[in-house]
Parts: structure tokens; C-alpha cells; sequence
């Protein structure tokens, strides 16, 4: 899910996502288990880079995650499961450290099967599926620290984030672009921190990619959850195909889904 330049009435048979917070338990976790946390990233093809766009490394998940949580500060969507109405006992500090552990456990899983790339000192991060892979896995759950969220979470916050939130990103994803989900580019997260704003960072991060779609003729894919974003991103070729809700908050949390169709030839 995209912002800072960021799912929809379902008709179709959703496809379940495989993870939940019930199955998610560490207890007697088998050594051999523990041993496969330390494997490296999965090697994934990056589309050749332009001047002043890199590859983010799990040493510096924690610098990617403080543009993001700082970008998405105020989202709905991505605050969706730490406002809950069960921790209004908390303070606002508490509920900042926890918006900001979250965005480093998915920072962290990208970074393992994805790609996170960044411009200047993380004025702007992005954080890709490229085609053919996904996070879905126990296996990147375990190694990102999102199995931590089980504990982390409240009951609520649980409900919100693995009964409703994944699930629904996963089927819509799945539903929208149905045979080519495994051939698409998926844009999960891209923001701005506040200094670097103004300067078309996250520009040169989404046309880093884009321009490897079109080669590939691959489409694109996000979720918007900042109803100012919608027409930022059709600049870039995006186009909005259905608006998807989350409905457990007090009103419910919009987030359009868009697509961009890969261009041919001189066309931009």
C-alpha cells in the first residue's frame, strides 16, 4: 500500500490468505527452524539503477522504516491496527513505538524476499514485490520479526491487521489482476520524509521500476489510502479500477486500488 505521493465492494470469491495471528506461535520452535532465520535475502533481479536511487541492506532496514513511519505518520490505513479503540489507555508515545516496530518488521521482510530502495539519506523509500514473489511465508515472518506482532498487537489490533487488512490486500490483488498477479510489480509502501519532500524523490523511485515494466510489459500495482495521492500517481500512468474499505474503525478506511498497463514503444 502506497502514499505520500499510498482496498472495495468484493464480487468475486476471495482466495484466503495463509497467515493468521492463530498460527503463528514460536513455542518449541525446532532448532533446525531457528538455524533457517540466519539465510540471506532471496537474490531478486533489480532493474538497473539511475543516479541517486539504491538498494536499502538489512543493516539499515531501521533508517528506511524512520522515512516511513515519519511519511505515514497520520494514515489511516497504515495506523489502522494500533488504533484501536482497546489501547486508548495507551500514550501517544507508546503508540508511535509500535507504528514505527511494524513499518521495520515489513521494511525488514521486503528487504528479505522483495526490494527497498531509497534516494539520498532515506529522504524517500520504496518497497517493492517484484513479479514471482511475495512475503506470504512463515519462513519471512519469523526472519522480519512480524511474528512478534501476535504478542504486540491488541485483540483488536490483531483482528484488524490478519483477519481483515492482509487478507483483503491479498484477494484484492489477486482478484484485480487475476492471471498477470504473478508477472505485476507491486508498489507495498513509498514515502517521503518531511525534509525531503518537493525534490521528486519519489519520482525517481517509482520510474525506476516503471521503466523496467514497460521493457517487461508488466503492470503495477498499489493501493492509495491518501485521497490526494489518486491523481499524483496517474501522472506516472496509474489508473483507479475499484476503491475497497476497511470497515472495523469508527468510519471506514478508503483505499483505491490502481493499476498501471505496461507502455510500448515511444509512447510515455
Amino acid at each position: 500500500m502506497a502514499t505520500t505521493i499510498s482496498p472495495l465492494r468484493v464480487d468475486f470469491e476471495p482466495k484466503n490468505s495463509s497467515l493468521n495471528a492463530a498460527d503463528i506461535n514460536t513455542t518449541g520452535a525446532p532448532l533446525n527452524l531457528l538455524k533457517l532465520l540466519n539465510l540471506r535475502p532471496t537474490t531478486v533481479p533489480i532493474p538497473p539503477l539511475p543516479e541517486g536511487v539504491r538498494v536499502v541492506t538489512t543493516a539499515e532496514y531501521k533508517q528506511a522504516a524512520a522515512c516511513l513511519a515519519e511519511a505515514f505518520a497520520e494514515d489511516e490505513a497504515v495506523r489502522y491496527p494500533v488504533d484501536t479503540p482497546d489501547r486508548t489507555h495507551w500514550t501517544e508515545q507508546e503508540k508511535w513505538d509500535l507504528h514505527v516496530e511494524i513499518l521495520e518488521y515489513v521494511t525488514y521482510a521486503h528487504i528479505l524476499k522483495g526490494l527497498v530502495t531509497t534516494v539520498g539519506d532515506f529522504e524517500a523509500v520504496a518497497l517493492w514485490m517484484p513479479p514471482g514473489t511475495n512475503m506470504d511465508d512463515y519462513l519471512t515472518m519469523f526472519q522480519s520479526g512480524m511474528w512478534r506482532l501476535n504478542y504486540r498487537l491488541s485483540a483488536e489490533g490483531k483482528r484488524r491487521f490478519f483477519t481483515e487488512f492482509l487478507p483483503l490486500l491479498h484477494d484484492m490483488k489477486h482478484g484485480t489482476l487475476g492471471a498477470r498477479d504473478d508477472s505485476s510489480w507491486y508498489l507495498v509502501y513509498i514515502g517521503t520524509s518531511l525534509r525531503g519532500r518537493g525534490k521528486g524523490n519519489a519520482s525517481k523511485l517509482i520510474r525506476h521500476v516503471t521503466s523496467q515494466a514497460d521493457k517487461d510489459g508488466a503492470p503495477v500495482y498499489l493501493e492509495s489510502s491518501n485521497e490526494k495521492n489518486p491523481p499524483i500517481y496517474r501522472r506516472f500512468g496509474f489508473e483507479t479500477v475499484r476503491t475497497v474499505y476497511l470497515h472495523r474503525a469508527e468510519r471506514n478506511v478508503e483505499l483505491d486500488i490502481m493499476v498501471r498497463e505496461p507502455v510500448r514503444g515511444e509512447k510515455k
